[in-house]
This record gives C-alpha cells, sequence and structure tokens, in this order.
C-alpha cells in the first residue's frame, strides 16, 4: 500500500498524530496513514475549546466504519480552535488528512515537547518497522 508522503514540514507521534507549528500554535490531525487504517470516518468528536490538553493523552474521537479510535495531543496546550466543518463531513480526514482534515489547534505550553515527537523520516522508519 503506498500512503501520501509525510510532510517534511511537520512533526509526529507513534499514534500516527502529526502536528505543524507556526507561532506557537500546534495545528494537528492524523496522518494519512492512519486514515488508510482507520477507513471511512463516518464520525468526529472534536475536542472543547478552551479546554487543556495533555502530550500523548486522548482529547478527540473518530469513529469509522471499522473501529472507534481515540485521538491524541501531539503536544500539550489549550485548544483554541477545532474543525467545526467536521462533524457534518468527517470524510474530509479520508480525502486530505495532511490539509483540509486538520482537527485542532492548540496554543502551544512548551515547545520542547516537540522533542518527544518523530521527523518525518524518523515516522517514516518507524511505520516500515511496524508493518512487518
Amino acid at each position: 500500500m503506498v500512503f501520501e508522503l509525510n510532510p517534511h514540514d511537520r512533526k509526529y507521534t507513534k499514534e500516527h498524530e502529526w502536528v505543524k507549528i507556526e507561532n506557537g500554535i500546534a495545528t494537528m490531525g492524523i496522518t494519512d496513514y492512519a486514515q488508510h487504517a482507520l477507513t471511512d470516518i463516518v464520525f468526529v468528536e472534536l475536542p472543547e475549546i478552551g479546554k487543556h490538553a495533555q502530550q500523548f493523552k486522548a482529547f478527540a474521537v473518530l469513529e469509522s466504519v471499522k473501529s472507534v479510535s481515540d485521538v491524541y495531543a501531539p503536544v500539550s496546550g489549550e485548544i483554541i480552535e477545532v474543525n467545526s466543518s467536521l462533524p457534518d463531513a468527517p470524510e474530509k480526514i479520508n480525502n486530505d488528512a495532511f490539509g483540509i482534515g486538520w482537527i485542532a489547534k492548540i496554543k502551544v505550553k512548551d515547545e520542547k515537547e516537540l522533542d518527544n515527537l518523530m521527523s518525518a523520516h524518523e515516522y517514516d522508519e518507524y511505520l516500515k518497522k511496524s508493518s512487518h
């Protein structure tokens, strides 16, 4: 199976989330690999704006035709925006996981947490190892 190349301008988690930092704001979503594994996403439970996300803790839920999966925060901080179009169009995640399918924006509490994440190259290697 061929997945969209993982963009090099972001970091990745072992649970297949991505995060892109701009001016202290982390935009995050799930990877192309994750959306393929989930198959057709039919429901999205977004986190609440103003709530505090904690790195590697569940803060959103995706439901697909196959399963229900937690989405884990790649960084800690305050949730300042959510992709409010997803509840009515959860397929956006399947169609463009790295673009219009983003899930939430988090005001990063500590950018040092990014050191706990993988680069695109490291994530690619992780996928190769975990698929055997």
